[in-house]
C-alpha cells in the first residue's frame, strides 16, 4: 500500500454501504493519479490500483472521498456519502481502452475483499461500477472488466442464468438502476456489467433473462 494522500474528502453523513468501481480513464496512471489529488479538480477516491497491481491509499475510508458524482442505487442518491471508492488504472474508452491485467485484477480482488472485511454493511449487490450508478454519462469499468471473476472470489454478483424474461423495466428497477433514465442507457450499464458479451442496448430476450436471473438471485438471498 502506497500512501498518497489526497485533499479532496469531507465527512462522511453516515455509515458505508456500497462498494462503487471505476477506471481512470485517463492516458496514465501519473496523470490520473494527479488529477485526483489536485485541489482543483475536487474529485478523488479512497484507493488508485496500477496496471501493476500497486494500491495507492489517497483518502481514509472514513471519510467521503468525491468519485462518484450524480448517482442513485437502489433508492439512494448521491453515492458518495455512502460508499468507498476504488479507481483501477485504465486508459478508458476514450484513450483506448483494454483488459485487466491479472496483476491488477489480483490486487484489486484483495483490495475489495479487505474493505468488505471493514464493511459488513455492503453486501453482493451494492458492489457496483460507475455506469450502473450513472448510466446516462458513465461507461466504467466496463465490459472488459472482470466481475464474473471477482464475484466468484467473493466480491460482487453474477449469475451465468437465464430465467424466463419478465418486464425488464421493473427488474433492472428491483436490481438497483435507476429507470428514470433512458431506456438504453440503463440497459446497456446493465449489459456492461452482467452480460458484457451482448451490448446491444436493446430490451431483448438475452438481457430479459439474465436481467430476471439476477433478480431471482437477489430475492432468494433476501
Amino acid at each position: 500500500m502506497i500512501s498518497a494522500p489526497s485533499p479532496n474528502f469531507d465527512e462522511r453523513p453516515g455509515g458505508v454501504a456500497f462498494l462503487v468501481l471505476h477506471y481512470t480513464g485517463m492516458r496514465t496512471a501519473e496523470a490520473a493519479i494527479a488529477r485526483l489529488r489536485d485541489p482543483v479538480a475536487k474529485v478523488s477516491a479512497h484507493y488508485v490500483v496500477d496496471e501493476d497491481g500497486a494500491v495507492y491509499a489517497l483518502v481514509a475510508e472514513e471519510k467521503r472521498a468525491w468519485h462518484a458524482g450524480a448517482s442513485f442505487w437502489r433508492g439512494v442518491s448521491g453515492l458518495n456519502d455512502a460508499s468507498i471508492g476504488i479507481e483501477i488504472v485504465n486508459p478508458g474508452h476514450e484513450f483506448g481502452y483494454r483488459a485487466f491485467p491479472e496483476r491488477q485484477m489480483a490486487a484489486v480482488t484483495a483490495l475489495c475483499l479487505e474493505v468488505l472485511g471493514r464493511w459488513p454493511a455492503i453486501v453482493a449487490r451494492n458492489v457496483v461500477g460507475h455506469s450502473d450508478i450513472a448510466p446516462d454519462r458513465k461507461q466504467d469499468p466496463g465490459e472488459l472488466f472482470g466481475w464474473r471473476a471477482l464475484a466468484a472470489a467473493g466480491v460482487g454478483l453474477w449469475s451465468e442464468r437465464f430465467a424466463p424474461p419478465g418486464d425488464l423495466r421493473d427488474d433492472l428497477a428491483a436490481i438497483g438502476y435507476d429507470t428514470r433514465f433512458a431506456a438504453r442507457d440503463v440497459i446497456l450499464a446493465f449489459q456492461r456489467h452482467f452480460l458484457p458479451a451482448h451490448l446491444s442496448g436493446a430490451a431483448d430476450a438475452l438481457t430479459a433473462g439474465r436481467a430476471a436471473a439476477l433478480r431471482a438471485l437477489i430475492d432468494a438471498r433476501a
